[in-house]
């Protein structure tokens, strides 16, 4: 069925061919229309001021601000604005931070065409959607609490680079950090998985294959 106005779409991934690959799907369809791209927070939101979308298609990771973080700010800046995540990470804890952020809904990247638009247009009339390997994660995390179901995703990233023995500066240059900020994410791991040494948190991160 066609829309009597196509979805206007602004995507939102750091890797050009992938933004590529979106929009060579979304042009076949005649109820979607491109109007903007970022691979960046600031691009996102300079192209959000500029395009006036109607849905922004977010991926998660990105270098400096990342796309949950990216959510919280659009739903500050342009509520009316629809986020629909489209990540890689089938993460329970990614949707929850996510749907926390104020996305609407969240898909995985190795979906078909098909359900990717129709994420779109449900989450544009202002439904939810999520793709059933994500809803059957949720479903199942709801029913334990292990300790890394209570970090963020920026915690899982920094505390994956600290498995690999990345020291403070390394890991806020490589994450376009301050080093007050990684600083920060450390205790804050620490304290949620009640660790106190170094040696215990790289190994809590090895056993947990980050």
């Amino acid at each position: 069925m066609t829309q009597a106005h196509p979805i206007r779409l602004l995507l939102i991934d750091d890797h050009p061919l992938v933004r590529d690959g979106l929009r060579a799907r979304f042009d076949a369809s005649p109820n979607l229309q491109v109007v903007g791209e970022a691979g960046n927070a600031q691009e996102a939101l300079t192209r959000a001021k500029t395009s006036s979308p109607d849905l922004a298609l977010m991926d998660i990771s990105m270098r400096g601000t990342n796309g949950i973080e990216l959510t919280a700010q659009f739903r500050e800046q342009f509520p009316h604005i629809a986020v629909l995540i489209l990540s890689m990470h089938d993460n329970a804890e990614y949707v929850r931070q996510a749907v926390r952020a104020g996305a609407r809904g969240y898909v995985l990247k190795d979906a078909p065409a098909h359900e990717i638009v129709a994420a779109i247009e449900r989450v544009a009339r202002g439904d939810s959607y999520y793709s059933a390997a994500i809803a059957t994660r949720v479903v199942q995390a709801s029913t334990s609490h292990a300790p890394i179901d209570s970090l963020t995703p920026r915690e899982r990233e920094i505390l994956s680079r600290i498995a690999r023995g990345l020291a403070n500066k390394q890991i806020a240059t490589e994450m376009d950090l301050s080093v007050r900020t990684v600083e920060t994410h450390r205790l804050n791991i620490k304290r949620k998985l009640g660790i106190e040494g170094q040696a215990e948190l790289i190994k809590f991160a090895v056993e947990n294959r980050l």
